[in-house]
């Protein structure tokens, strides 16, 4: 019995055997037979997918027109445009020389005076006690301006009416807008002068008033001019209140 089990065994595997070697259609063959055809098919369209998505790339290249735009640029080209604002500030750099100007005082510059109203105080002194005269003429018609409650309407004057070696004569005048009333004694109501005349600027001291009308006088005869007998000076700064080192004098020399 044993024998005989053992040659159906051995019948029935050889025709399995048969079987697998011809590929005979058989329920476990089938399996291995689908999966080699799933997996080409498979494989087939992921490949074809991303084939497409290479062409894809292509599509930046359409951005390379947009580097043409970056070289039209022109705005680039108002850069420049820039340069010419520091040409406008090179002008500018000239705007210190305007300070030397204004420090440099006008010396025989032409003036044409108005006549002015004015309280007169006429007076006479030598040239030793010259500022301490004119001064105190001054402070007398101030002092009397002021118990009438009148302000002076402009700078104080001195005209110098006649010279000589010895002295001079002289008259105070201090600029008003009103008549004042009750003069005291020798003051007198009437007008600046008036008329063409040349400009000149003394600073400083009084007793430095000599160098200046020398250089008034050199500078008439340079230029040919000729002046009048009678020479004004309009005190700038007060007299009163400013220390003599100080002062500020305009000189106004009449022409005929």
């Amino acid at each position: 019995m044993s024998n005989s089990r053992v040659a159906v065994l051995v019948a029935m595997a050889l025709v399995i055997a048969a079987a697998v070697w011809f590929k005979m259609p058989l329920g476990t063959s089938t399996a291995p037979t689908q999966a080699p055809p799933s997996s080409p098919t498979a494989a087939a369209p992921p490949a074809a997918s991303p084939a497409p998505a290479n062409p894809a790339t292509p599509a930046p290249s359409t951005a390379a027109p947009a580097a043409p735009e970056t070289p039209a640029t022109p705005p680039a080209a108002q850069a420049p445009a820039t340069p010419p604002a520091p040409a406008a500030e090179s002008p500018t750099t000239p705007a210190p020389a305007a300070p030397k100007v204004q420090t440099a005082d006008p010396f025989g510059e032409e003036q044409t005076l108005t006549a002015k109203k004015v309280i007169i105080l006429k007076g006479s002194a030598t040239w030793d006690n010259a500022f301490e005269t004119l001064v105190g003429s001054l402070r007398t018609l101030s002092g009397f301006l002021d118990k009438q409650g009148i302000k002076p309407a402009g700078s104080s004057l001195i005209v110098y009416t006649s010279t000589d070696d010895a002295g001079f004569t002289y008259q105070a005048e201090i600029p008003v807008d009103q008549d004042p009333k009750n003069l005291a004694r020798g003051m007198t109501v009437g007008t600046s002068p008036e008329g063409p005349t040349l400009k000149f600027v003394h600073r400083g001291s009084y007793d430095n008033m000599d160098n200046t009308y020398e250089a008034i006088t050199n500078h008439l005869d340079e230029k040919k001019q000729e002046a009048k007998d009678t020479f004004i000076e309009e005190y700038v700064t007060d007299p009163l209140t400013t220390t003599e080192d100080k002062l500020v004098i305009n000189v106004f020399v009449p022409l005929k």
